[in-house]
This record gives C-alpha cells, sequence and structure tokens, in this order.
C-alpha cells in the first residue's frame, strides 16, 4: 500500500487541507482529511466582549455564509434577552440569505466544474454568481461581508426601499441557472464523472451527521427552515429538496434546485415588503445575565450552530460555534474507499467544504517532562 499526499494547497480548492490517501493500484484502500492551517482562535477572542462586539468576528469566521453566522450570533441574544425584532428586519435578514445560499451555490458549481476539468462552465457560474454579488452589495454595500443584522434588527443602510432592480436580477439569474443546470445534465462527460461516484448512503448520512445538501442528497430530510427553527420562513411557500442517489451528482442537483427554491422565496418577500412597516431596527432593548443558550439554523452547507451566554457584566461566555462542514467532511472522508484517486478532491468538494470556518479549534496534547 503506498501514501499520496494531496496539499497543503490544491489549485482547485481555496483553502489549505492536507488529504493522505492509501492506495492500492490507484484505488483509495483508506483516508485521512488534515486541517489545521487556518486556525485563529475566533472563539477564544470571543470570550469576555459584550455581545455587541462578537458579531464583527463572527462574521470573519467564513467568507462565504457571513450573514447567516452573524443572524444566528445575534439571535441568541435575541430570544434569551425577549428582545423584539421589526417584522421588516426579518425579510431582510431572510432575503440576504437567500441571495447568499445563491451566492454559496453558484461557487461551490464553479470550484465542481473546475475540479472536472470544465473551465468555460466556471466562468460562466461565476457569471451569474456576480449578478448575486451585485445584489447584495446594493442592499448592504457589501459583496461578501455585509454587516446586515445586528441585535434588534438590521442596520439601516440596510432597509430596502425598492424591489424592481431586485426583481430583474433574479430573471436573469434564475435563466442563467436553468441553462448551466440544462448543460450540466446533458453533457455525458460531466455526467459520466459524477453519476454513481461517491456514493453516501442514508445509514453512512446518519452515521457522521451530515447535514444541509450533502444529507437531502442522501435522502435525509433536514432542512431547518421547514422546521420552525426559523419563523420567518414560515410567510413563504417553498419545497425541501430531497434526493435519494446519494452521489457527486445528486448533491449537485440539491443545490441546483434549492436555488430555484431561493428565488421562490425571494420573490414572495419582495412581494410583501414594501406593504410592512419600515421598521428594521428595535433600540430598546435591555440585556440581562443568562446561562449558555443554543441555536440552530440552516445555512447554505448545513446546520450551523451558536451557543453562549451572558455573565452578571454582560460579557459573553462558554461560546461554542460549529458549522455544518465540520460533520460533512467526516461523511466525505468516510466514503472515500474503493474509490479511483482522481475522484477524492472531486468527492471532498461535492459537500461544499469551508475549512477555515471549520478550523477553529486545536487539540494540545501535554507532555511531561521527566
Amino acid at each position: 500500500m503506498e501514501e499520496i499526499a494531496i496539499g497543503p494547497v490544491h489549485p482547485t480548492m481555496l483553502e489549505p487541507h492536507r488529504l493522505r490517501l492509501f492506495v492500492e493500484d490507484e484505488i483509495i484502500k483508506d483516508a485521512e482529511l488534515v486541517i489545521g492551517t487556518n486556525y485563529r482562535g475566533v472563539e477564544l477572542i470571543m470570550e469576555g466582549l459584550p455581545p455587541e462586539k462578537i458579531t464583527n468576528l463572527a462574521e470573519k469566521i467564513c467568507g462565504i455564509c457571513s450573514h447567516i453566522h452573524v443572524w444566528t450570533c445575534v439571535k441568541v441574544v435575541e430570544k434569551a434577552c425577549s428582545i423584539e425584532v421589526p417584522l421588516k428586519a426579518e425579510y431582510i435578514r431572510a432575503i440576504v440569505e437567500e441571495l447568499e445560499r445563491l451566492h454559496s451555490h453558484l461557487l461551490l458549481f464553479g470550484h465542481a466544474y473546475e475540479v472536472l476539468g470544465f473551465e468555460t462552465l466556471t466562468y460562466r457560474a461565476f457569471l451569474i454568481r456576480e449578478h448575486v454579488l451585485k445584489s447584495l452589495q446594493n442592499i448592504t454595500g457589501g459583496r461578501v461581508q455585509y454587516s446586515c443584522p445586528v441585535i434588534g434588527g438590521v442596520r439601516p443602510r440596510c432597509n430596502i426601499k425598492k424591489v424592481d432592480w431586485l426583481i430583474k436580477e433574479l430573471e436573469f439569474i434564475e435563466e442563467g441557472i436553468k441553462k448551466l443546470l440544462n448543460r450540466t445534465i446533458k453533457d455525458p462527460m460531466i455526467v459520466a464523472r459524477v453519476k454513481e461516484v461517491g456514493y453516501l448512503d442514508k445509514e453512512t448520512a446518519i452515521k457522521y451527521h451530515a447535514t444541509g445538501p450533502t444529507a437531502r442528497g442522501s435522502g435525509l430530510s433536514c432542512d431547518l427552515r421547514k422546521r420552525d427553527y426559523m419563523p420567518i420562513y414560515n410567510n413563504f411557500e417553498f419545497e425541501e429538496i430531497v434526493l435519494d442517489d446519494g452521489d457527486v451528482l445528486s448533491r449537485l442537483l440539491v443545490r441546483f434546485y434549492e436555488c430555484f427554491e431561493s428565488i421562490k422565496i425571494l420573490r414572495q418577500a419582495l412581494d410583501d415588503i414594501l406593504e410592512l412597516e419600515d421598521i428594521v431596527y428595535n433600540p430598546n432593548y435591555e440585556l440581562k445575565e443568562f446561562k449558555p443558550l443554543d441555536v440552530y439554523q440552516e445555512a447554505q452547507r448545513g446546520v450551523v450552530f451558536y451557543g453562549y451566554g451572558l455573565d452578571e457584566n454582560w460579557r459573553v461566555r462558554q461560546i461554542k460555534i460549529r458549522t455544518p462542514t465540520l460533520t460533512n467532511l467526516a461523511a466525505m472522508e468516510a466514503i472515500l474507499p474503493d474509490h479511483h484517486i482522481s475522484d477524492a478532491e472531486l468527492i471532498i468538494a461535492s459537500c461544499d467544504p469551508c475549512f477555515t470556518c471549520t478550523d477553529r479549534m486545536l487539540f494540545k496534547k501535554e507532555i511531561k517532562l521527566i
């Protein structure tokens, strides 16, 4: 048995990681995925800060799903301190989140095509994504990090006053994604590389706590937007996309169809938002001491978790953050054996990993000197 090491730099993956493959005749027999390069100690820095300040750090955990991190972070305080959030602010949070979901899924498509060697389709995915980023910039002022939610609502600069421009952008985005999907499923070379490759069965997905589109591609219904964890989504009609094939193609298709559901949500939100009372921030709240409280929300890659409390001085204590990539990577690592080495990075990429947002904890082994 031979070992092949991939990384820590890979041409198609933005973030450093090291994949150790143990192979026989180019067939993977065992695999080990190692991260650690991006450790920043975010949770350690957050300890002892006021809750208003940790939102700035939460946004830096991930550059692709920065909005959902901040939204989940402020929701802990809002829930514990019974802070009322204006309905229009909740609508804006949902609008930015669904645009961010489009942006994230399109980024994954681009990386997947790059791993497959279809760079033209990568550029097409990024062209559509550019319109999503411009829409986010028009609403929040930022293309990647938006600083939209704050405790009690959203920043006033994120208030949506007009919707016609965004409705037109959604038409272009939807049409572009339809063409991209059609091109993908009708290309025999693409289908040959992704169909029946990287099979994650339902039992293994449950065992490793796969989440988000990765789990839904293996037949698991798990979208928290449909389960009252995010009550604002009860105002919208949309479908939870669940497919049963469990391969790379299935995980890609879940994301493609989720894009159309996100556009459906956005159109409903834009139909309603201008009729709502034009208040997006509630400054009249009071913080109080509370024991660690957990909040779960549906990010683009799956469930994101924030839990912390406030001490008697209203400082953050016992903060814990978990991102969906943590368990999705474990599932991908488990299914690598029996695949060809050329499929390894494709399978890893198919769960849409974010190594940096996962890489927040280090275990230090103490060595006793005799």
